[in-house]
């Protein structure tokens, strides 16, 4: 088993520690292979040490400039720190370096959200969910953009995928209320919606907002 090999063996047991030396190793070895720093970089990702963690992505592109993972693991960076423009750069060059992966078309989409561009993001979610359709949070996200925009119908299908996968998600219920409220005018199932979601997530505060509105325009 290479250094590498037993680098994410470690990190899939949970032991970051022990992962860190391999890739550190790794790299001591061999100091022109790109991805062992990616590697390394991405155990800093996950810790938090983000600052430590750009430098090695750095070094892999200066290395081979083709490597499509590091440019995602440099968008992951400056996600993670809110850099949103910096990201969506270098998730696309990521794409034009040939990634291609749910969640690389995911966070593709959420800079788009995160830079008030939703109509941008519509084609990048669904791109994410069609690669990856058991993915929950691609086809949440896919279907609150899509209601933002106001095409409720897609919305709805979406909302109704997230719960064939997951039962127990708050925010499709309140979003399914918000399509039956808005676009149908189901102010029963909208209720219904709105108290699963409640009934699931005792503080989600639209979600009461949702029935307390329902009730008042009810009297």
């Amino acid at each position: 088993m290479s250094l590498r090999e037993q680098g994410l063996k470690s990190l899939k047991d949970g032991n970051l520690e022990e992962a860190t030396a391999y890739f550190l190793k790794a790299i001591e070895e061999h100091p022109e292979d790109p991805i062992a720093y990616i590697n390394l970089g991405d155990v800093f990702v996950m810790v938090g040490e983000l600052e430590r963690a750009l430098p090695l992505f750095h070094k892999a592109i200066e290395i081979d400039e083709d490597t499509a993972t590091a440019y995602y693991s440099v968008g992951t960076v400056y996600y993670k720190k809110e850099k949103y423009k910096e990201a969506l750069e270098a998730y696309e060059r990521a794409l034009k370096k040939g990634l291609q992966s749910a969640d690389l078309y995911f966070m593709l989409g959420m800079c788009m959200v995160q830079l008030d561009q939703p109509k941008l993001a519509v084609p990048y979610l669904q791109r994410a969910a069609e690669l990856n359709p058991q993915d929950v949070e691609a086809h949440l996200q896919y279907g609150l953009v899509l209601g933002g925009l106001g095409y409720y119908d897609p919305a709805k299908k979406e909302m109704e995928i997230v719960l064939s996968l997951d039962p127990n998600q708050p925010d499709a219920y309140y979003n399914l209320g918000v399509v039956y409220y808005m676009n149908e005018n189901d102010w029963d199932n909208a209720k219904k919606s709105f108290e699963k979601a409640l009934e699931i997530k005792p503080d989600h505060a639209l979600a009461a907002y949702g029935i307390k509105l329902i009730e008042k325009m009810s009297k």
